[in-house]
Parts: structure tokens; sequence; C-alpha cells
């Protein structure tokens, strides 16, 4: 069969199905299309190996870490000052409390 025929079928087929059903049954029905993404080993995020990394992998990782360890000195230091003041509203406390004992 050819396609002219093949076409030519088809054309009377969609005549003699809209003819029996509504135009809002005609409509195509639609799938759903998914795509996927698909990354190559090495492109930056993804999970390596330990003899994979290269230069730049290396480098991140010390900037990273260099980053948390310095959020970490500066929290240490700000909790550090804060038991110093707390410390010192115990010890006025204590004093009041010894003044009123007295």
């Amino acid at each position: 069969m050819s396609s002219r025929q093949v076409s030519k079928l088809f054309l009377q087929e969609v005549r003699q199905t809209s003819r029996r059903t509504s135009p809002s049954t005609l409509r195509p029905a639609y799938s759903t299309l998914s795509f996927s993404r698909n990354y190559s080993e090495g492109s930056t995020g993804t999970p390596r190996n330990s003899a994979m990394e290269d230069s730049f992998t290396k480098r991140e990782k010390a900037n990273e870490d260099y980053f948390i360890k310095q959020h970490e000195r500066e929290l240490l230091a700000h909790l550090r000052d804060e038991l110093k003041k707390q410390q010192k509203k115990l010890d006025n406390l204590e004093n009041k409390l010894e003044d009123m004992k007295k």
C-alpha cells in the first residue's frame, strides 16, 4: 500500500469518526514527555573516585574546609564572649544574694 493510499484511508476514517463524535472528543491525547539528564562523570558536583581528583576539586575542597574552620572559629569566639557575659551576670547575682543575706 502506498503512502498516498494510507493517507487517503486515514482521512476517510477521520471523517467517519468525526461524524460520530463531538469535536471535544477529537482532541489528540498528548503523552507526557520525560527527559533524563546524562552528566559526564567529570562534571563538577558529581561523586568521584579518590583517584580521579584533579587540582580544581582539591582547591575547592581546601577553600570549603578553610571557610568552615573560619566560621567555626567565629562561632566559638562568639560563644566565649556570651559565656563571659553570663558569668559576669551570675557573679553579680551571687554578690547581690550575699548582700541580702547580711
